[in-house]
């Protein structure tokens, strides 16, 4: 089982393990700003999550990284969330978005192979509303404590990152986010992923909140590896929020959106958060999208 290391033992190894790209977290989030009163969104007490596949930042026109990314950076400052799990970024469009953020967002991450550069499925978090506490990775493996494992047959080495949060807003209540990104090309992969992670949910402090992002590549209410997330005695955001966006097809791949699509992007919940608001983000600039997955985001009370 992992480790449940706490984060001033992680930020000891932080200058060792520079070199091999680890986790990327400045010493100020144990220590950061108070709340601003200058704090763009959400004064009170809801929390503003949004999951994100960022899609990788490459090279290729018309939707490189270079021209995504100045949308990238007028919706994350329009949507202001406290929590952002984003899957698929690596390590340079990482930086990039926690420079465009701004000093009081940091993001906890490693690469899905071992010292690389490769994808992560980093969290972003506001040091103003948040403190984590504690963190780990386990990969989607029959070895998850294993770095870059891979047994069931999936197209790329697949992995979770969670953290343990303090909210300084909510009277230091302390939740979890779990964020990770499913095979897309093996559902038997997707479906013994989803056994691990029930699995690994009862090794956390299942008193406390838990708010689960990704991407799972098969669609909401269509398939088993739903079913299992939500056996776990998770539900999904979407069908409980008080209120909801329109929907549309969560993957577009920079093509027309498809209105009453799949969902495949989630976010998923223990049942005593309460879902204000739910929606499918499909801002876009000059018919420029920032990535080829619209980012989903949830307005919640955690209990």
């Amino acid at each position: 089982m992992p480790q449940h290391s706490r984060v001033t033992r992680r930020l000891g190894l932080k200058a060792a393990l520079a070199a091999a790209v680890a986790v990327p977290l400045s010493s100020t989030a144990l220590s950061g700003p108070s709340a601003s009163a200058g704090e763009p969104r959400s004064a009170g007490r809801r929390l503003e999550v949004m999951s994100f596949n960022l899609r990788f930042a490459s090279t290729t026109e018309p939707n490189s990284w270079a021209v995504r990314r100045p949308v990238m950076r007028e919706l994350l400052h329009r949507e202001a969330p406290h929590v952002i799990g984003t899957q698929e970024g690596i390590f340079h469009q990482l930086l990039d978005i926690g420079n465009d953020l701004g000093s009081h967002y940091d993001w906890i991450g490693t690469g899905r192979l071992h010292g690389s550069r490769d994808e992560s499925m980093a969290v972003f978090y506001d040091r103003r509303r948040l403190t984590p506490t504690e963190y780990d990775h386990f990969w989607l493996s029959d070895t998850p404590d294993v770095i870059g494992s891979n047994t069931w047959g999936a197209g790329f080495a697949r992995m979770v990152t969670w953290v343990r949060f303090r909210d300084r807003r909510d009277g230091g209540r302390e939740f979890y986010v779990l964020n990770t990104h499913f095979d897309h090309a093996s559902q038997y992969a997707r479906e013994r992923s989803a056994v691990l992670i029930a699995q690994r949910l009862t090794t956390l402090d299942r008193s406390l909140p838990l708010v689960v992002t990704g991407d799972f590549n098969v669609a909401a209410h269509k398939n088993v590896v739903y079913d299992t997330m939500l056996g776990t005695g998770l539900v999904d955001t979407w069908d409980t929020a008080a209120e909801r966006g329109p929907l549309y097809a969560t993957f577009h791949g920079y093509r027309p959106l498809t209105p009453n699509g799949d969902r495949i992007d989630w976010i998923l919940t223990t049942p005593r958060v309460t879902t204000h608001h739910a929606s499918i983000n499909t801002f876009a600039v000059d018919g420029q999208f920032p990535s080829d997955h619209l980012p989903v985001q949830a307005s919640l009370t955690l209990g």
